[in-house]
């Protein structure tokens, strides 16, 4: 039986940003961003919110029917062109100051990833996928992916993420998507892998 996937709509704000909530709750690098697990436990969901309101704003998430998986799509342009906000606002500095203030980290790794974000070719980021835990392994991940990733086989266009773990860089690569050779080292925390996936033609 297929994975029926269809497009969030802003109704399914709140249960997208319970699933991601609950998806990355030990994610090494939430666990970076939220060190300590009541901590987390309290402000995780602020960061989802953040990240649900941008894609659902300026790109696409899909979602499975039963809603146990989503996966956060934003079309990014080619070139030094700014995919949303604009070049006059400091999109990490407000996303600090709408989730957490006092954590730095939360403004440190929007500037991380930013500063190992290809440009020069247009493509399609998958910001973020997540799954409900009781329900991984299930081929979830892949299917919201599959989807994706057919589309830009035929319109010929490239994906770029960043894995979160190690876990999640072995999927990817089962998808075609390729190390781009840097690790980003996170300080004094753990890495990301940006990966590439050139468009197929087979």
């Amino acid at each position: 039986m297929g994975v029926v996937i269809r497009t969030a709509g802003a109704d399914d704000r709140e249960r997208v940003v319970r699933l991601l909530d609950e998806a990355f709750q030990d994610d090494p690098v939430s666990s970076w961003v939220f060190p300590g697990t009541e901590y987390r436990r309290l402000t995780h969901h602020r960061l989802m919110a953040a990240f649900t309101d941008a894609v659902l704003a300026d790109g696409r998430i899909d979602l499975t029917e039963d809603g146990a998986a989503c996966a956060l799509w934003l079309p990014v342009p080619a070139g030094d062109e700014q995919p949303a906000g604009g070049p006059a606002e400091d999109i990490p500095a407000l996303v600090r100051e709408a989730v957490d203030p006092d954590n730095e980290r939360v403004e440190l790794i929007a500037r991380l990833t930013e500063g190992i974000h290809p440009t020069g070719r247009a493509h399609e980021y998958l910001w973020m996928i997540g799954v409900a835990p009781g329900r991984q392994g299930e081929g979830l991940g892949t299917a919201l992916m599959e989807s994706v990733l057919d589309r830009c086989d035929s319109e010929g266009t490239p994906a770029y993420l960043e894995a979160s773990s190690a876990r999640g860089r072995a999927l990817y690569e089962r998808l075609g998507f390729e190390f781009t050779g840097q690790a980003l080292q996170l300080p004094d925390g753990p890495l990301m892998w940006p990966m590439w996936r050139e468009p197929r033609n087979d």
